[in-house]
């Protein structure tokens, strides 16, 4: 990255300070926040089969790894944090989505710890970024590169997507109006993997049928981006929701459950979303640079 930047945008390279360093090790975060003003903390493991087998490791990156960087911000004056987390988090069945629901758990009770005024302290969550590493459509690429079959889990399991510039929308988002102790979501639309492996062959003219696999270890055939739960709590704020978190301590005794009404929200999922036809994903997908510049180069062949 640093020699990328070096290369193509020498100006910008000079705003920009590399560290060699590890979440998981605290003493290395300290060093890296002399003078920062704001955090935004992307990383960890996300591959769901990966964490399914090793899921310790997702505890120390996703979990501990996030305590760290909050301690270190808190500790150091940092304004403010935004941590990216997952659609896995919400309703967890595997071991990526549990431990991504503790590091949102951490980023609540973490919140509560600091003054606003000091460290304000927020989370996103989105579903699958387009063209991510490790995600499919640089897999159905590949095998189309190949001339074998693309291989799809299940062709009814429905999945979020956005690109990668609606990802950076929310996490913008966020920055700017989130309060501390926030999860904020993005209203994203949906496919089938069926659609979206169509989509793919329709877009390069690849006639091979896809292959079933069957689904990995851990995978949903659909995901979640608001729970029931939260619904009764969200905020509806045009193209995202803003969940507050509860604001109240241990003490419930000094508290009252008068009620509210329901703002007509209910779990908000990859089911119950808007889903997009093939047209409409075709479109999407040649929104994607990377999608261009491949099917630029597949009918160069």
């Amino acid at each position: 990255m640093r020699h990328f930047y070096e290369a193509h945008y020498p100006e910008e390279s000079e705003k920009l300070r590399f560290y060699l360093g590890n979440v998981k090790d605290i003493d290395s975060i300290r060093n890296a926040m002399n003078g920062v003003d704001y955090i935004f903390h992307a990383a960890a493991l996300k591959q769901v089969p990966s964490c399914e087998f090793f899921p310790i490791e997702a505890v120390k990156t996703n979990v501990i790894g996030t305590e760290n960087v909050l301690t270190a911000a808190i500790e150091a004056g940092v304004q403010r944090v935004v941590c990216l987390s997952t659609d896995k988090a919400a309703y967890p069945i595997n071991a990526m989505g549990t431990s991504k629901a503790m590091m949102e758990k951490v980023i609540v009770a973490k919140s509560r710890t600091v003054s606003p005024d000091k460290t304000r302290i927020m989370c996103t969550r989105y579903g699958n970024v387009m063209y991510s590493r490790g995600s499919v459509l640089p897999l159905f690429v590949k095998q189309m590169n190949d001339g074998v079959a693309l291989t799809v889990t299940d062709p009814n399991m429905t999945r979020f997507i956005m690109s990668l510039d609606e990802a950076v929308d929310l996490v913008a988002f966020a920055f700017e109006h989130g309060q501390s102790g926030d999860i904020l979501v993005q209203k994203a639309a949906a496919t089938t993997v069926d659609v979206l492996a169509r989509a793919m062959m329709e877009l390069f003219g690849y006639d091979k049928p896809y292959k079933i696999i069957g689904l990995r270890h851990g995978e949903k055939t659909y995901e979640t981006l608001l729970t029931n739960e939260e619904c009764s709590r969200a905020i509806d704020m045009g193209d995202f929701y803003r969940v507050p978190s509860d604001k109240r301590d241990l003490n419930y005794d000094n508290y009252q459950s008068i009620g509210s009404p329901r703002n007509g929200v209910t779990e908000f999922n990859s089911n119950n979303t808007q889903l997009l036809s093939v047209e409409e994903t075709k479109e999407k997908l040649l929104s994607i640079s990377e999608i261009r510049d491949a099917l630029a180069a597949w009918n160069a062949k």
